[in-house]
């Protein structure tokens, strides 16, 4: 036992705050249950599920929409008569981002001196170099898409351009 404090026991002080921690404690926890009947009563409905309602999903899914859409269809390119490959528009599409600007060593077009020793190699080394690739340029110009034909004809246009 321990020694009284003004006349009290101290094991008496410590068994007495328990008592009304404990009660204020069961007290707070029936006011919390009392509080969430009442909400539910007030509000007259169940608990809604609305992982499970189809608006809820429908907002989502629009919230999280993408803004565009990839097309990852080939695309052909023809000349206005039918013919065969356009060497200017695949150029314009395909090549010219490097053989418009000198990017990664390329020869530019329209410059003679630049393309003079690649055309003395003949037609089907640049043919070759073109759909293969060669040295920093990647088969095709980057454009897997394209036939051999297109390729062909980018080449010519270009070699039409720097003689």
């Amino acid at each position: 036992m321990r020694p009284n404090v003004e006349g009290i026991n101290v094991d008496q002080k410590d068994a007495d705050f328990m008592k009304v921690f404990v009660g204020i404690l069961v007290g707070l926890l029936v006011f919390l249950i009392l509080a969430i009947i009442g909400a539910n009563i007030i509000s007259g409905k169940e608990s809604v599920d609305v992982q499970n309602d189809p608006r809820v999903q429908a907002a989502i899914e629009e919230r999280i929409a993408p803004i565009g859409k990839v097309n990852t269809a080939e695309v052909k390119q023809e000349t206005a008569g039918g013919g065969g490959a356009d060497g200017k528009s695949v150029y314009d599409s395909a090549c010219m981002a490097c053989h418009g600007t000198g990017a990664a060593g390329a020869p530019v077009l329209g410059n003679k001196d630049a393309w003079a020793d690649r055309i003395a190699k003949g037609n089907d080394t640049l043919f070759d170099h073109a759909i293969n690739g060669f040295k920093g340029m990647p088969p095709k110009g980057g454009n897997a898409g394209l036939s051999d034909e297109e390729v062909k004809a980018a080449v010519k246009y270009m070699v039409g351009e720097s003689q």
